[in-house]
């Protein structure tokens, strides 16, 4: 049986972490989660100023506390888009797709109206997700754009997702339990 894949909100204490993952991705991975090679002040200034009081940011924690997947839902009144990013090391494993299916359930209890993600047309990991969800993918030369209309939230995925995140919550105290006390307080910084 697969292990569950807890996906957490995240918030500007955790921005520390988030420099950390992209820093971890290589340049032909930055390339196909931000369409374009980005100097590292470029990615820090990024992660610097994500809106958290607007925006949604998901993570998923490895066992040492980095985070090995990486949601941002960038959010508008009526649209929202995602950009997904998940280590090599861990891909293949559902992580993209927890992060997304997360990340739809967020919007939708924001009464989010569309879920639109760009990409480069090469990115076949982001379009596989894309597709499996059933989303519209228009091709535009190097680039694509999927779109999903999604419908409102209701009492269904505003007690899943406060069951996910009490289960996030369960899984970081049982790998902050695991974890000698100096790795933790490390991964922390």
């Amino acid at each position: 049986m697969k292990a569950p894949i807890h996906v957490h909100q995240l918030d500007r204490h955790h921005v520390p972490l988030l420099h950390r993952h992209f820093g971890d991705l290589g340049p032909g991975d930055m390339r196909l989660r931000f369409g374009t090679a980005l100097p590292a002040e470029q990615i820090a200034a990024y992660v610097d100023g994500i809106p958290f009081g607007r925006d949604v940011v998901l993570g998923v924690y490895g066992d040492d506390f980095g985070l090995i997947g990486v949601a941002h839902l960038a959010c508008q009144p009526d649209a929202a888009e995602l950009g997904l990013s998940v280590l090599p090391h861990f891909r293949g494993a559902g992580i993209g797709t927890a992060l997304f299916e997360r990340a739809v359930m967020r919007a939708r209890n924001m009464q989010i109206v569309e879920l639109f993600m760009h990409c480069l047309a090469q990115n076949d990991a982001i379009l596989h997700i894309a597709r499996k969800a059933g989303m519209r993918v228009l091709f535009e030369q190097s680039e694509a754009d999927a779109f999903l209309e999604l419908s409102p939230g209701n009492a269904v995925t505003f007690s899943q997702e406060m069951v996910d995140r009490q289960l996030a919550f369960y899984d970081w105290a049982g790998k902050a339990f695991a974890c000698p006390r100096n790795a933790l307080t490390q991964a922390l910084r």
